[in-house]
């Protein structure tokens, strides 16, 4: 069992359960080491922290060997957001490519399967799915993480998720409460805003997390996201009327209440870090996530300080603090006494399985598979932060594997499609896009390379809104790396 640092008083212990923290490295350093003896009960880990699922396995070790029962979180969306493949793409399409397929049994099978493989590398608390309805397809931040527009199907599917992933004995935590699809507005940068009335956000946002709640998710996470409808002067992460009247009292939940990351400029840029954990836990918050881009000691002290000195003064109630450090106590216990679902060993391939079925192909006439190396021109936007620009996407590399002397290359701006011709010579060409609706320098490029190479096939790996077009358009609802094999194998004919 895990002994405390004898010097630890109950206050401050409470305080340092409540934080979620980052760190950087593959090992577990000492300061993380020393909190985690001192009452911290939570660590998350992000692609910095990951070279390989055994050294991964090693580091959580390293950490229960400190404390038994520490909560070690991830955000392990598969799809376009992955930390376990951080480098090489992930083996598991995304939300919105599983909501394409609408098969919720073949969703719980993937979430089950990325669940296992959490498991067996330590990680017990996986900050997703997001339950997030993509209402707004201009979307910087969401996108291809939403299962999609449509709220019951975003809801069965959270649910699905939900149950496939706890059924391998990982705590699901369904985000961004309470709904961040309807925002045109990432807040990793700014606050976000929804303007929708009360009665649209009851039948479009919390739907899928009345799913989530009613499927037993362990932990729900608050978006930084301004909602006047329901409480004009405070986001979400910070406002009573959310998370305790609407969220607990409402609609009846009674799990862990996670922030998403407190350094996020939604809240530091207006709040501070330490303002707002403080506020956070006072409406309503269990547990205080950050480390994304803060990731060490001074973090967790300034933090933990705050917190103690709020209850000191009388602005945060002790008791409060209290049973927000029990409810990070209780899943730690859930945790540590929930049982696999005996159903078998699970499917390897069930991740580029539901990649193949998602699968959209609109071509104008009979499409003759390629047969020689072709030119791969990847029209790149900038990646938002959810997603990072570490990993890889598009479908070079696989179609390099099958069809060897493929050659690529990345183009944005204005001279986009002029630079992917030049590169391209008489090669055929396969223009790779995201979201290409989302920016008109994206459509120009694919405009012009149509205007003079008509026989080009046309990847869309984003949200498709666009009018498919081009010899061959296959929209893959995703850029994971599965995505790109399927969409490989059909260009090759294989």
């Amino acid at each position: 069992m895990t002994t405390f640092a004898s010097g630890t008083d109950t206050l401050t212990r409470d305080a340092l359960t409540v934080l979620q923290p980052g760190f950087t490295g593959t090992t577990a350093p000492d300061w993380l080491l020393r909190r985690l003896g001192e009452g911290l009960a939570s660590v998350g880990l992000f692609g910095r922290n990951i070279a390989t699922p055994e050294q991964v396995t090693a580091l959580t070790a390293q950490l229960r060997a400190e404390r038994d029962d520490v909560l070690v979180a991830i955000d392990e969306e598969g799809g376009d957001v992955t930390r376990l493949e951080v480098r090489t793409g992930s083996s598991f399409p995304g939300n919105h490519a599983l909501g394409a397929v609408d098969d919720v049994e073949l969703t719980r099978e993937v979430a089950a399967e990325l669940g296992r493989r959490l498991a067996a590398c330590g990680v017990n608390l996986n900050w997703a799915p997001s339950a997030d309805v993509n209402s707004n397809p201009a979307n910087p931040v969401i996108g291809v993480r939403s299962f999609g527009a449509d709220t019951a199907l975003v809801a069965r599917h959270t649910a699905a998720y939900v149950t496939g992933l706890q059924s391998a004995g990982v705590a699901a935590c369904t985000k961004h409460f309470p709904g961040h699809g309807d925002t045109a507005v990432d807040s990793h940068h700014a606050m976000p805003r929804i303007d929708a009335d009360a009665s649209v956000l009851t039948e479009r946002e919390l739907a899928p997390f009345r799913a989530a709640i009613a499927a037993g998710s362990r932990a729900v996470m608050s978006a930084h996201i301004l909602v006047p409808a329901l409480d004009p002067d405070h986001p979400a992460t910070l406002s009573r009327t959310v998370l305790t009247d609407l969220l607990r009292g409402e609609l009846g939940y009674t799990g862990l209440i996670v922030t998403d990351g407190m350094e996020m400029q939604a809240i530091a840029a207006t709040y501070g870090i330490e303002r707002g954990s403080v506020l956070a836990i006072a409406a309503g918050a269990d547990a205080i996530c950050v480390g994304g881009g803060l990731s060490d000691d001074e973090t967790v002290r300034r933090l933990r300080d705050a917190l103690v000195a709020a209850v000191r003064s009388g602005e945060l109630p002790e008791a409060r603090l209290a049973e927000a450090a029990e409810r990070v106590r209780e899943l730690a216990r859930w945790t540590a006494t929930v049982a696999p679902a005996a159903d078998g060993t699970g499917r390897e391939d069930i991740g580029l399985v539901a990649a193949r079925r998602a699968l959209r192909l609109t071509a104008p006439s009979p499409f003759a598979p390629l047969t020689e190396a072709p030119f791969v021109a990847a029209f790149t936007p900038v990646a938002n932060i959810a997603v990072g620009d570490e990993t890889p996407w598009g479908v070079a590399a696989e179609l390099s594997r099958l069809l060897p002397g493929t050659e690529t290359g990345g183009y944005t701006g204005e001279e986009a499609a002029r630079a992917a011709l030049e590169a391209a010579g008489d090669r055929r060409v396969v223009a790779v896009v995201r979201d290409e609706h989302r920016h008109p320098w994206m459509a120009a490029a694919l405009d012009a390379l149509l205007a003079s190479r008509p026989d080009t096939v046309i990847v869309e790996m984003g949200v498709p809104q666009a009018p498919a077009r081009g010899a061959l358009h296959i929209a893959t609802y995703g850029a994971a790396r599965v995505c790109g094999r399927a969409a490989a194998e059909v260009i090759a004919g294989r």
